[in-house]
């Protein structure tokens, strides 16, 4: 080719197949086999998803003929990914199996591209949308760290497993699709003034998740697995607009440093989708958006809307706001200054955060 020639080249993995429905961890060995899938099975997993979920999937892997070996872990930590990988290497593991919610996920799906194996994604809750991304978040002594990671092979998302988890994580991952809708008018915005790299494809995967689950919010209540239904995909396909992407860009804006912020602060007191959401009603203000539709449809899904109930205070809230510019080099509405105490005061009291 001459020199000047295009050669723009980019590789988009995406999960290969996604079941979703009653009853689904069933159909976990033929999954398995479509795959092409053999030998010893490692299911990550924890204390509690082991009972509901883990060992249903064990019995049928075992039935279908598999090796299976379980380890069970706690929070998505640098320590417990060591442990995972560690035990991957001893019992010769050929793929993973994440059982569990979005921690034991991350940990499976970072394992599998340590060790470059395959893994297949079982949600038992669906409080993120990292079930089907290609991302993880790993927290080390700094804090969490969003990582590049295995893009899972398959997604088996059970609605009757997933409706017995507490509502309030089925309600912190309608939030954290929401937050989408800021997350994309940062990166359109970063586009306009910054000549960001830009997928229309993956700005508009992103956003249709976002206005699905808004549009359909009234639908979205505790103890039904109808909701459990509803809301299940658009989750997941707002982890698939981040392999269209190539990066966590169409998900992820100011509103996710805000969230990351109130980790630093105030460690623990809310969820990430919780805290997402809350941030994107202020930050959709700042777009000079309609803020006030995203706070009706965080309440009618049962999410926070305010500093009070994120179990945090408005100082925390105004801190984490004055911050969240510093938390990583992401060009959003906030700029590379940030805002100053009073703006931030305004900000929050003007959207009835505090």
């Amino acid at each position: 080719m001459d020199e000047g020639d295009f050669t723009k080249a980019r590789s988009i993995v995406f999960p290969r197949n996604v079941v979703l429905g009653h009853g689904v961890l069933d159909k976990v060995p033929n999954v398995c086999n479509e795959f092409g899938l053999s030998g010893t099975a490692l299911i990550v997993t924890g204390s509690k998803t082991r009972d509901v979920a883990a060992g249903i999937v064990e019995s049928n892997l075992r039935d279908g003929g598999f090796e299976v070996q379980t380890v069970t872990v706690g929070e998505a930590t640098q320590d417990n990914l060591s442990k995972v990988e560690q035990i991957a290497r001893e019992v010769e593991a050929d793929f993973l199996l994440g059982v569990g919610g979005g921690s034991k996920i991350d940990l499976a799906k970072m394992a599998s591209k340590d060790l470059n194996l395959q893994f297949i994604s079982i949600p038992t809750s669906a409080s993120h949308d990292g079930i089907a991304s290609g991302r993880a978040s790993i927290k080390n002594e700094s804090g969490p760290l969003s990582l590049d990671a295995r893009v899972p092979l398959g997604v088996i998302a059970d609605t009757a497993i997933i409706v017995q988890a507490p509502y309030r994580l089925l309600a912190a991952g309608c939030a954290d699709v929401i937050s989408n809708i800021t997350a994309v008018k940062d990166w359109e915005y970063a586009k306009r003034l910054r000549g960001e790299e830009f997928s229309r494809s993956a700005y508009a995967l992103a956003l249709y998740t976002a206005e699905t689950i808004i549009d359909n919010a009234d639908l979205i209540k505790p103890n039904l697995e109808e909701s459990v239904w509803v809301a299940i995909r658009p989750i997941i396909i707002s982890g698939v607009s981040m392999s269209v992407a190539g990066s966590s860009r169409p998900t992820s804006g100011s509103e996710h440093m805000f969230s990351h912020a109130l980790d630093m602060i105030a460690p623990g007191k809310a969820l990430h989708g919780e805290q997402c959401g809350v941030g994107a009603i202020m930050m959709m203000y700042l777009h000079g958006g309609d803020w006030a539709r995203l706070r009706e449809a965080l309440a009618k899904i049962g999410a926070p809307t305010s500093a009070k109930e994120l179990g945090i205070t408005p100082d925390q809230v105004i801190e984490a706001l004055v911050n969240a510019h510093k938390v990583r080099d992401r060009f959003t509405i906030l700029g590379h200054v940030g805002l100053t105490y009073e703006a931030a005061e305004r900000l929050a009291t003007l959207t009835k955060v505090i």
